[in-house]
Order: structure tokens, then C-alpha cells, then sequence
């Protein structure tokens, strides 16, 4: 069987820490997988890879670009992971296209929206620790247990609590909670693997040097997926 094709979608830039701990992580793959980074200013054709991981590190050169894969991961059923950035993008792709939120808008990217659907946290969490609380019964929680545990943060936007209800109605699940940070994952039912958070669990891999669950999982799923079996 060929290599497990993983695409890091993110404009890599070695001078941010996050990046330069995503560099280290892919070190840490199985044998059987193939990681890259890949542009968002490139094509990115979902179908000549197993798995997408959208990268911190937003704005994007072309965010169109990352709102598209990350649709058609979620309507194909491609495992995806987005953290930081990525978590913010699969929040507003998501509200746009199936919570019917036509104006969701990314505070950053469009600083005079009214009510944002990503908006500024209250505290800014640049290059900070939080208290990560899974929720029982999540996919997340099946991964690192219902215990808090401390995860890394880069950030200073999260989902804004007012369309928090929207979004569940809509379908997705709130996997975690932290405080200053609100929600800090999300996940879809039913999806082979869709998971986003907002800490970065790559920093872990720095101190344990073994790939963190979270990324364990994402790479299980791809391989799930190829065989075409439901995955955790």
C-alpha cells in the first residue's frame, strides 16, 4: 500500500514558533506517511491526499483557497484537523455553509464586521497556557481522557459565544472548553475524522517527542478511511 498522504494546508513561515513545532512533529510520523506542507496559494486537490491539517497562521495568502478544502473535506469525508487558524476557518466555513450564518465573518480578516462570528478574545492567549476541559462522551474526550489537561495557545480570536447555539443546532459538537478562551474545540458526528482546536497540540510533541492523540487520531482515520472502516 502506498503512504498515508498527509498536506499541512498553511503558508509555512520558519520564524513562527508554532510552524517551526509542526516542522518537528512531522518528523515524528510513522514510516507510512507522507507530510507536507502545502501553500494555500497552490492547488490542493483533495483527492491525491488521505488527510488535511489546516496550520495556524492566519490571515492565509488565500483564505478562499482554505475555506474551499476545508468544504470539500467536510462534504467528502476527508479527515481534517485545524488548529488555531484552522479551527477559526472550519468555525466559519461551517457557520456559512450549513448553520445558514451567510454573513459569518473572521474578526481579523474583516475587522468591521458587526458581530463577528471569530472575534477577539477577551484575554489574548499569544503564546500562552490554558486548562483544556474535554467534554464527556466527545471524540476528543475518547483521545486524551475527561481530565483537564494544559494545552498550548497562539491566539487571540475564538468563536464568539452568542452563535455558540447556532452552531450546535446545526450540528456540531462542542468537544472542549477553557477559560479566557470559551470553546476551544469542535467536532462533526458522523464525519470519517473532523476536529479542530484551538490549542496547538503540536507544542507537545516538543517536551514528549511522540505525536500528541489528537494527531495520532487524524492519522488512524486516513488510514481508516483507505479501508474504507469507521475509525475512533
Amino acid at each position: 500500500m502506498s503512504a498515508i498522504r498527509l498536506a499541512v494546508l498553511g503558508d509555512h513561515n520558519p520564524e513562527y514558533e508554532t510552524h517551526r513545532a509542526i516542522d518537528h512533529t512531522l518528523t515524528l510520523m510513522p514510516p507510512d506517511v507522507d507530510a507536507a506542507w502545502h501553500g494555500t496559494d497552490k492547488p490542493l486537490a483533495l483527492d491525491a491526499v488521505d488527510a488535511v491539517w489546516v496550520a495556524p497562521g492566519s490571515p492565509y495568502r488565500d483564505d478562499d483557497a482554505v475555506y474551499r478544502a476545508i468544504e470539500a473535506a467536510r462534504r467528502g469525508g476527508t479527515p481534517i484537523l485545524g488548529t488555531c487558524g484552522g479551527y477559526q476557518y472550519m468555525l466559519v466555513e461551517f457557520a456559512r455553509n450549513v448553520a445558514g450564518l451567510d454573513d459569518a465573518a473572521h474578526g481579523e480578516v474583516d475587522p468591521d464586521a458587526t458581530e463577528p462570528l471569530v472575534t477577539s478574545l477577551a484575554c489574548s492567549l499569544v503564546g500562552q497556557r490554558r486548562e483544556i476541559r474535554p467534554v464527556a462522551g466527545t471524540r476528543l474526550a475518547a483521545l486524551t481522557g475527561d481530565a483537564p489537561f494544559s494545552g498550548f495557545h497562539y491566539c487571540s480570536y475564538g468563536l464568539n459565544d452568542r452563535y455558540r447555539e447556532a452552531l450546535v443546532a446545526a450540528g456540531l459538537v462542542i468537544g472542549a472548553y477553557a477559560d479566557d478562551a470559551g470553546v476551544e474545540a469542535i467536532e462533526l458526528p458522523g464525519h470519517s475524522f473532523y476536529l479542530a482546536t484551538l490549542f496547538q497540540p503540536q507544542m507537545e510533541s516538543i517536551a514528549t517527542g511522540v505525536l500528541h492523540p489528537v494527531l495520532g487520531a487524524l492519522i488512524a482515520a486516513a488510514r481508516a478511511a483507505r479501508r474504507n472502516v469507521p475509525s475512533v
